[in-house]
């Protein structure tokens, strides 16, 4: 099932636990706008390239629409579509006041040069500069783009409209960049994990974890999961996978990653399968990086292609999960019929809607500082990041008591609940 079924599905399932009416429930599901943009731009050697750009901006009732700009060969609509939505729930589920949007160029950026990249991303800032703004839609960094893409967003908008540092977010900390945002997904992961474990009497110090993943989120999630007493005993990324039952350490990791840029050849640690990271014994798994790779046979081949495509297929790998506790840091890492597998097995899961919203979070409040003129130091930033992750588990936690659901199911029900009431508050249907 494609992100956008598996979006779409559990938007239905919550809006018949909350018994929205069918006209409403159709009407939260339609996109406010979908953009769609051509980029021509001249190369380096001369030549004329065309790219397609994409925004699509879901829902605005409870504030401007807010989500990345991604520079990914495949960046299609009904993806772009299906994250679109997923931020409208996302920021209602963490109680900030936005809406949710989407966006991206279909380019592969580690084929064009720096100059070629400031350039498309100047021209497609020209075709969308009047549909985006401080307080109408905020895009944010995403896969393929970083604070330098946001720099050159800002500086081609601010020609348009005055200096406008509030129009993005992830943007470098010289130009208005909040402390603490580079961290900001994988710590807003370590205290879901937190909350989470607290429910159940226990902490992350003692406990085991298994990392999938190891960019920015897997990271930082490792790292600070280290520091608090936890042991990672198994991590990958594309470049292979580690194991050691006594624990990794974290920072020798890091900077053996940073030295040569693969975790392979470190001598802390065992190399292992990546895919048996999934299924490895540990008492927390942590997906930080595809979508889809908590499985039932077969339903990852879309996902991963040719390329892994007999390591991965031939097991059904939720049935084979050790894990008691999933934490979803990467977007819509396990797919629906997995769900079902691992509910019955009696493993919890905090849903990604929830668990990866640090990074918005953050977000949110760099657009506040910006807005302020008033810039915050990274403690604070941290112990705001901190408390609304801890009332945002909370919150859940009240859904699955009223509609007697799980983790997912709560999430999805409070997000879709403060859509729809702000929604009809402000008048739906004149």
């Amino acid at each position: 099932m494609n992100a956008l079924a598996a979006t779409n599905r559990n938007f239905r399932l919550a809006s018949r636990l909350l018994g929205l009416d069918s006209k409403l429930e159709k009407s939260l599901l339609i996109p406010f706008r979908e953009i769609k943009v051509e980029c021509t731009i001249p190369k380096d050697d001369g030549t004329l390239a065309t790219y397609v750009g994409f925004r699509i901006q879901h829902d605005n009732a409870r504030g401007p629409m807010k989500g990345g700009i991604r520079y990914h060969p495949e960046v299609e609509p009904d993806e772009v579509n299906a994250l679109a939505q997923l931020m409208t729930w996302k920021t209602a589920v963490a109680d900030i006041p936005y809406g949710g949007a989407k966006g991206g160029i279909g380019c592969n950026p580690r084929d064009l040069s720096k100059s070629e990249l400031e350039r498309l991303t100047r021209v497609f800032t020209q075709k969308i500069h009047d549909l985006i703004g401080i307080h109408t839609d905020v895009p944010a960094p995403d896969m393929g783009t970083n604070a330098q893409t946001m720099a050159w967003i800002l500086d081609e908008y601010s020609k348009f409209h005055g200096h406008s540092p509030a129009v993005v977010t992830g943007k470098p900390i010289d130009l208005g960049g909040s402390l603490g945002r580079e961290a900001a997904t994988g710590r807003g992961v370590v205290y879901a994990t937190e909350a989470l474990l607290a429910e159940y009497g226990k902490s992350i110090k003692g406990m085991t974890f298994g990392i999938q993943g190891f960019g920015n989120v897997g990271s930082w999630a490792s790292r600070l999961i280290h520091e608090k007493g936890g042991k990672v005993i198994a991590v990958s990324d594309i470049t292979g996978a580690l194991k050691n039952p006594n624990g990794i350490d974290i920072p020798e990791l890091l900077k053996h990653k940073e030295a040569t840029g693969s975790l392979k050849s470190f001598n802390g640690g065992d190399s292992m399968d990546p895919n048996e990271l999934l299924v490895h014994e540990c008492d927390v798994l942590i997906p930080c990086a595809l979508g889809g790779v908590l499985n039932r046979l077969g339903s990852i081949a879309e996902h991963l292609g040719p390329i892994n495509y007999c390591a991965v297929c031939c097991m059904e790998n939720a049935a084979d999960v050790k894990a008691k506790f999933i934490i979803e840091a990467a977007n819509h890492p396990t797919d629906p019929e997995a769900d079902e597998i691992l509910s019955k097995k009696g493993v919890i899961i905090l849903p990604d809607i929830y668990a990866n919203a640090g990074g918005v979070t953050v977000s949110y409040f760099e657009w506040v500082q910006n807005i302020q003129g008033f810039m915050w130091d990274e403690e604070k930033v941290n112990q705001e990041l901190k408390k609304y992750m801890t009332k945002a588990f909370h919150n859940i936690k009240n859904m699955c008591q009223s509609h007697d659901c799980n983790l997912r199911m709560g999430a999805f029900t409070l997000g879709v609940n403060r859509v729809a009431r702000a929604t009809i508050l402000r008048g739906w249907e004149a």
